[in-house]
């Protein structure tokens, strides 16, 4: 997407059959359902009702269950395919005191479902409330029809660019002793390890949908940026490149992101932002880049050890 000269037609062909295909048009079908299926009545008369907000996180739960738990089934409790398309021959700790029940499975679920699954559910409910009451923007469909079709797509790189601001506030060294290394003792990842992480890092995680209260959106964006930043993780994280079902190939796994967890210092963001790039933080797992990389920590170190104390 970011050669020069611009090659507009390869990018339109990489953003529809590589960047979004499966996962992203799968996510805007989910969440058009979900509006029209899933979503419980909102009632604006008033603040949101428990039952109302309860209905959203059971909804939630749900979802990420199925797909985390499916995948974790078949590429972890079943070895389906083995260590086939696998990132690291290591396999997920049992026995180890960095998580809760010195199992990192329970440890992920944990985090996931009880911290990540409910504070997306509170920012999702209280923005679609905000909605139906005429509190936030709105933008309905037919009327605003082909802004929302610009508006969904524009959408993916906006939460990659929020991704990536709110990553490296996270390594900040005060928040990522106190916050961020909770998410990053899985060295290692698994489906379950997408959206395990300190409730603090949920709440700057899911922060996009503020922005939803400022520019005019339709519930089906609202309820897809859920999607996108509760249910992607668990394909990105999943430790696998590809699943193998059927004799057919599944891309999952993100190489770029996995890279991050083995190194820290790499790979912020995703590859459909440059920001990496743009920061010299872009790491391609190449032996160049890592060659970069440790040129970078050694200057970095030098630099520390030159500061007067």
């Amino acid at each position: 997407m970011f050669v020069w000269p611009i090659r507009p037609i390869k990018a339109i062909k990489w953003i529809f059959v590589e960047f979004l295909f499966p996962w992203g048009f799968l996510f805007i079908g989910l969440a058009i359902f979900s509006w029209n299926v899933l979503t419980p009545e909102i009632d604006s008369s008033g603040p949101p009702s428990l039952g109302f907000m309860g209905k959203i996180w059971l909804k939630n739960v749900l979802l990420l269950g199925v797909l985390a738990g499916s995948l974790h089934w078949w590429l972890y409790s079943r070895k389906r395919q083995g260590d086939t398309f696998k990132f690291s021959h290591r396999w997920l700790s049992k026995k180890s005191t960095r998580f809760l029940w010195s199992n990192q499975t329970y440890d992920n679920v944990f985090w996931s479902i009880v911290s990540g699954v409910t504070v997306w559910s509170l920012f999702e409910g209280i923005t679609l409330w905000a909605w139906i009451s005429g509190v936030s923007p709105q933008a309905t469909w037919p009327a605003h029809r082909e802004y929302i079709v610009a508006l969904t797509f524009v959408f993916f790189f906006v939460s990659s660019s929020h991704f990536y601001l709110i990553h490296r506030l996270l390594h900040w060294k005060p928040l990522y002793r106190s916050v961020h290394e909770l998410h990053h003792r899985n060295v290692n990842t698994g489906p379950w390890s997408g959206i395990s992480m300190h409730p603090v890092e949920h709440l700057l995680f899911f922060s996009m949908f503020f922005v939803w209260w400022l520019v005019p959106v339709h519930p089906v964006v609202i309820i897809l940026t859920g999607f996108f930043k509760g249910l992607g993780p668990a394909v990105t994280h999943s430790g696998f490149d590809r699943v193998l079902v059927g004799g057919r190939q599944i891309p999952t796994g993100d190489w770029f992101h996995d890279l991050h967890h083995r190194h820290f210092e790499t790979n912020y963001g995703n590859i459909e932002a440059p920001f990496d790039w743009a920061m010299n933080t872009w790491h391609n797992g190449s032996n160049e880049a890592q060659r970069a990389m440790v040129a970078r920590r050694k200057l970095q170190s030098g630099a520390s050890e030159g500061k007067p104390s």
